[in-house]
């Protein structure tokens, strides 16, 4: 349905301080000069804008000392009632993905752009209301606005009920509060396909199913979710960020599984953010593109690499939409930093118990200007490593040789102390407002309260805090946990390019092996068992240290000729058959 509608008007309510700023907006307004009631004050005291009585001016927006407004002009594509809208200036989004029986279909996007309103909706959890904040669409209205698309197909079968969804949420840890007992118990009241021990084996999680939810891991228990997704007898099966918390092993080895249960009758959709995963198990792409918090638009499907391709050009030729102003680009080789022989760490062969697990390593030695990454399952003892050369464990054998200053970000973000991010983050603002505050999005952050912060922006706030330290070797633990893709390219970006501004040294664990490939010039492979026992291989060149651990994962990669991305070949593949042959498991 059309509407003269030209733009949208979004208030971002937590961010909203009218004490703070003495209702400036409403003050500033011209339309409100002019005695029309454009911005005014809602129940609660905020900013709220009739969208048919702004003119667009941006005034409001520009400045809202807290970042609260956005202005957006709509093209005119846009200019016609969303599929669904969060109440008065609240988010927009537009358009649905399409899930196609038979076949994969991945969901590609910025965070906060509408993914999981997107697939909330088709799973049936969120009635859309069309754009109308005061009511909710019902299947008629529905296949009216999708009239002649494959989606109107999609909504007549589930009127008829002839598609029954299953759903895996996003935060996984939510199921820990919501249930008690085993895990077997759990699984079992949820079986419908009577495959519980087949896929508990699949998944890997055949060995905890006597343990209680509440004693399991992150990792485990998304596995726990997956299985209780894919048991339910059903045709479509719906997963949001599945890979969260897993390692890479995990990751590929899940996909893998999920893949494995398609057939013409079953469709797969999955929202991710780890590209690689992403590309291995889906066949097809919806990219969703718009601005954050504000609007979401969802693409027509594409082909799983011309879809990612897309989406890291920034650009959607088909409709002249360009979505972000800068390609995001990949190397046939890591960018290798000037070399140095210069020792900042050096360390004689370690030995450390924690418990029933014990890790080793043989010497090593951490040199000037290094980027190294860190790869190895959980439970395997990179956590450990990290903190041995932190200082914040002593090895029980051998010694590390350190005369100097190390910044370390856990992988676990603790907030000891609640304050402003201003507050917290001064010395960055200081010395790095523009490497470090305006590309990770800091301006919009800096008035609110850390413990207000999402795990996102919190993860951007610490990379940031550590990187404005003083020191020779910065540690990070998991720093692409949280962030989208766009975000974590940005960050191996931001990171590489501080390293050689100060000509420091950088070591990085982290199981998204896209992160690691962009960011890495030399690896350090844990290999073992997880919670028994973990050894440590290098620092190894980076072809050597992937080729070791994609070996033992039993998996090949090439590079994408035209993005150069790294991509996992399809086992059994002829491309995979001749590496393998050839004993390339990575393809540099």
């Amino acid at each position: 349905m059309k509407t003269d509608k030209k733009r949208i008007a979004v208030v971002k309510k937590e961010r909203c301080n009218p004490r703070a700023c003495g209702d400036l907006c409403i003050k500033l307004c011209p339309v409100n000069r002019m005695g029309k009631e454009c911005i005014v004050k809602d129940e609660k005291g905020k900013a709220a804008i009739d969208e048919m009585l702004c003119t667009g001016c941006g005034i409001c927006s520009n400045r809202c000392p807290f970042n609260a407004i956005s202005i957006i002009n709509l093209p005119k594509e846009l200019q016609q009632e969303p599929i669904h809208q969060y109440g008065q200036n609240g988010f927009h989004l537009y358009n649905l993905p399409t899930p196609f029986f038979g076949k994969v279909t991945g969901i590609l996007g910025r965070n906060g752009i509408g993914k999981t309103t997107a697939i909330k909706i088709l799973a049936g959890l969120l009635k859309p209301n069309l754009g109308r904040i005061d009511e909710e669409a019902g299947y008629e209205a529905l296949l009216q606005h999708f009239k002649g698309t494959e989606a109107q197909i999609f909504f007549e079968k589930l009127k008829k009920g002839e598609v029954k969804v299953s759903y895996k949420p996003q935060k996984v840890e939510l199921i820990a509060q919501q249930y008690k007992g085993k895990v077997r118990a759990l699984l079992s009241n949820i079986d419908e396909k009577g495959k519980l021990d087949e896929y508990a084996k699949a998944l890997g999680i055949d060995a905890i199913l006597s343990r209680n939810i509440s004693d399991i891991s992150g990792g485990e228990l998304q596995r726990v979710a997956i299985a209780a997704t894919l048991l339910k007898d059903a045709n479509l099966y719906i997963l949001d960020e599945p890979s969260s918390y897993l390692d890479v092993k995990q990751r590929l080895r899940t996909a893998k599984f999920i893949r494995s249960l398609l057939s013409p009758q079953v469709g797969i959709m999955v929202v991710e953010h780890d590209l690689v995963v992403l590309d291995y198990l889906a066949d097809m792409i919806n990219i969703l593109y718009g601005e954050a918090g504000v609007y979401g638009v969802v693409s027509i499907p594409k082909t799983v690499r011309e879809g990612i391709n897309v989406y890291l050009s920034g650009y959607l030729r088909e409709d002249n939409v360009r979505f972000r102003d800068h390609e995001l680009k990949f190397y046939s080789r890591p960018s290798l930093m000037s070399k140095s022989s210069e020792s900042l760490i050096e360390w004689t062969s370690l030995k450390k118990q924690l418990g029933d697990f014990s890790m080793e390593s043989d010497e090593g030695k951490i040199t000037k200007k290094a980027m190294i990454g860190v790869l190895g399952e959980n439970g395997i003892g990179k956590t450990t490593f990290m903190k041995l050369l932190a200082g914040e464990l002593e090895p029980d054998e051998g010694e590390i040789n350190e005369e100097i200053k190390i910044a370390y970000k856990p992988q676990y973000i603790e907030i000891e102390k609640d304050m402003l991010v201003a507050l917290f983050l001064k010395e960055a603002i200081k010395k790095y407002s523009n490497q470090l505050i305006k590309p990770f999005g800091i301006d919009s952050l800096k008035e609110r309260m850390l413990s207000e912060l999402s795990g996102g922006e919190l993860q951007r706030v610490m990379i940031t805090h550590t990187l404005s330290k003083d020191a020779d070797v910065f540690l990070f633990d998991e720093p692409s946990a949280y962030l989208d893709v766009e975000q974590r390219l940005m960050v191996a970006k931001t990171i590489s390019t501080i390293m050689e501004i100060i000509g420091k040294s950088c070591v990085v664990v982290d199981h998204d092996l896209l992160f690691l490939d962009a960011i890495s010039s030399y690896l350090m492979v844990f290999q073992g068992k997880p919670a028994k026992f973990g050894k440590i291989k290098g620092p190894l060149e980076m072809e050597e240290g992937m080729g070791l651990f994609l070996k033992d994962l039993g998996i090949t990669f090439r590079r994408d000729k035209d993005s150069k991305r790294p991509r996992a070949n399809k086992e059994g593949s002829q491309l995979d058959t001749s590496q393998k042959s050839k004993g390339i498991y990575f393809y540099s």
